[in-house]
């Protein structure tokens, strides 16, 4: 994971400054005071962390089964925030907007944190059919917060507990049950193109950058991290971002099999929500099941009878009976995710 502090090249490449557009005024505050950064892994071990020259107590991440209760409001029109990830749900689309603007939209442990935990109340959210993932301004995310890896990378045991728990978050994202759809504008690097390889689908405006040029920093992108480029990349493409460091222009990305659709800039954020949408209107528990699918059979092993009789289980869902009424009706389905 890389970021350009305050700068807005990314890369040795001239990225477009993002908008500093205010988000809304209510906010859920994160933990404050002493906290650990963990993994879910028992040999790791707990690691301190602080951010460099803030005034704040330190806001870093946790293992997510400690977080405190997060309010996901799935009402219509109201916000749920964070203060640096904001989740606002119309309906039952959940948008989630990563926001550190002076940085890019860089990711620090605090983000992380956030991050997951809003993804964890999302999953669990039955409401919520489709989450959109997006930067504030006209960034996606430009990598990590340097300064802090500094700190967390003092040894290897520190580094270890940040990036096995970052690890954590992109698994979450990965195997959150509603699709999600990355919704891409400027630079997607580093710990950008982790978080938009762990989404479902991608959606990235003409001007966007996507690479990860760590090689240029002297280090190497953490195997947990790396998990997700290499599987929806491939070695080939995988190898090509990392050894040689360069950005890839949106155009390049669709061509090689990283992007679902490229479209203008100001395009971005309306294709991604029509996406959504057409994801939302189907039935919801039939795009859980196919999520569940598509994992499944990235495994090698053959199916057990009991998984395949499992693939039937839609017959006894009301939203079933509910599609093919609709379809001899000659109406649209109204699916309830029964």
């Amino acid at each position: 994971m890389i970021m350009q502090s305050g700068a807005s090249s990314v890369g040795g490449e001239t990225l477009p400054t993002p908008s500093r557009k205010a988000l809304p005024a209510r906010y859920l505050e994160p933990p404050q005071g002493d906290l650990l950064l963990k993994s879910h892994r028992p040999d790791v071990a707990p690691v301190p962390l602080g951010r460099p020259g803030s005034a704040k107590p330190a806001l870093v991440a946790r293992t997510l089964g400690e977080l405190p209760p997060a309010n996901v409001i799935t009402k219509e029109g109201i916000p749920m925030t964070t203060a640096t990830v904001q989740c606002e749900c119309t309906g039952q689309i959940a948008t989630v907007t990563l926001s550190n603007p002076d940085k890019l939209n860089a990711m620090d442990a605090a983000m992380w944190q956030e991050l997951g935990q809003v993804v964890h109340r999302l999953a669990a959210d039955a409401d919520s059919r489709c989450v959109i993932l997006r930067g504030a301004g006209e960034a996606f995310v430009a990598g990590g917060d340097l300064e802090e890896l500094r700190q967390a990378r003092a040894t290897a045991d520190r580094a270890l507990a940040y990036h096995e728990a970052v690890g954590d978050v992109l698994r979450a994202i990965q195997s959150c049950p509603q699709p999600t759809v990355a919704a891409i504008q400027g630079p997607c690097v580093g710990a950008g193109l982790e978080i938009a390889c762990a989404c479902d689908l991608r959606i990235a405006g003409e001007s966007a950058r996507f690479g990860a040029p760590v090689m240029k920093l002297g280090f190497s992108m953490y195997p947990g991290e790396l998990a997700g480029l290499l599987a929806l990349a491939g070695p080939a493409l995988t190898r090509e971002i990392l050894l040689e460091g360069r950005l890839l222009t949106a155009a390049e990305a669709l061509d090689k099999g990283l992007l679902t659709r490229v479209v203008a800039d100001a395009e971005v954020h309306a294709e991604a929500a029509a996406t959504a949408r057409r994801i939302a209107a189907g039935a919801p528990l039939v795009a859980r099941w196919h999520k569940q699918w598509i994992a499944r059979l990235l495994d090698p092993a053959p199916l057990s009878e009991a998984e395949k009789r499992a693939s039937f289980a839609f017959i006894d869902s009301a939203d079933y009976g509910e599609g093919i009424a609709a379809f001899l009706e000659k109406r649209a389905p109204l699916f309830t995710g029964r």
